[in-house]
């Protein structure tokens, strides 16, 4: 299996790793369960790519995936160009415990 479908139908997976991707860009930094934190890494991870190459394709590429328009206009002006001489791994997922309510596994992804 290339992905985890965590508990949810593909076009529901879909939208969750979306917002959560867009929030990441956004924000800098989510805390979410690590399941969807390990989901989420390599989608970030291929987006900076897309940063880094700059071009309008690039850009079209991540517009269809960003869901706000502001999360594409920081990921080319603010966050890629921080990893020009950095060839991949940039997020990282730090564990921060069980969540109260039902004990989930918690983890920070942020830019490295």
């Amino acid at each position: 299996m290339k992905q985890k479908k965590l508990g949810r139908t593909s076009s529901q997976r879909r939208a969750l790793l979306r917002g959560l991707v867009t929030s990441l860009v956004i924000h800098g930094k989510i805390e979410t369960t690590e399941a969807k934190a390990k989901a989420v890494k390599p989608i970030a991870d291929k987006l900076v790519t897309l940063g880094k190459r700059g071009d309008l394709h690039a850009r079209r590429q991540a517009a269809a995936y960003l869901l706000q328009p502001e999360a594409v206009k920081k990921l080319f002006e603010d966050v890629a160009p921080k990893y020009v001489d950095r060839n991949g791994g940039y997020t990282r997922v730090l564990k921060t415990g069980f969540r109260r309510g039902d004990s989930a596994s918690m983890a920070i992804v942020e830019w490295v």
